[in-house]
């Protein structure tokens, strides 16, 4: 579920349509956490639908760790790439905002974390990246990593609209980590080998 003081907006004819704040919404907010209506598919499955089923999910889901395609039934699936974003996924089944994220702002993910499955270019943006790969969840863990550790400590002391979405075990060991008193499993945790190194 995407945090509920969000929309979705037209953004430009090169980008669509994309989730904008209506509000501010501060570093260590959790932005988007997986829910109950999102649905997960498996490859299987997925070969088993028919052709206008199978471009829907090809656009809007992304793969988690286990190789299962997973589909927001909210505006999530319609947060953009940017190779600045400024959410980042974790290792528990939610997002949050690494930096705080302002009235009428996008927010946006990094999709290299999404396990694509062929590298696309994203738009310029005067970074040095330019093309997002397959196993750039590999490659750049480690940075992501460290702005998570950063945002972490604030999970806790921010509002939390949708804390109610995590599970009660989680949320103890997220304040555990958030008060430094336990590692935070890396991002990489997240990765989809399927052969790829």
């Amino acid at each position: 579920m995407i945090h509920p003081i969000t929309e979705l907006k037209f953004i430009s004819n090169e980008i669509g349509y994309g989730v904008v704040a209506r509000e501010f919404i501060p570093k260590g907010t959790i932005t988007w956490a997986l829910d109950k209506l999102d649905r997960e598919f498996t490859p299987t499955e997925i070969q088993s639908l028919d052709a206008i089923y199978q471009d829907i999910l090809d656009f809007y889901t992304f793969r988690n760790n286990n190789g299962n395609f997973v589909l927001c039934w909210d505006n999530g699936r319609y947060v953009n790439h940017s190779f600045n974003s400024n959410c980042l996924s974790t290792a528990y089944d939610f997002e949050i905002a690494i930096r705080d994220i302002q009235p009428g702002e996008q927010l946006t993910d990094d999709y290299g974390y999404l396990n694509i499955p062929a590298p696309f270019r994203g738009i310029d943006e005067g970074t040095k990246r330019k093309v997002v790969y397959p196993n750039d969840l590999v490659k750049y863990h480690k940075v992501w990593d460290k702005k998570l550790e950063k945002a972490f400590p604030l999970i806790t002391k921010v509002n939390q609209p949708l804390r109610n979405l995590i599970t009660e075990e989680t949320w103890k060991e997220i304040e555990v980590v958030a008060e430094g008193k336990k590692q935070m499993v890396s991002i990489l945790h997240n990765f989809y080998t399927n052969g790829i190194k």
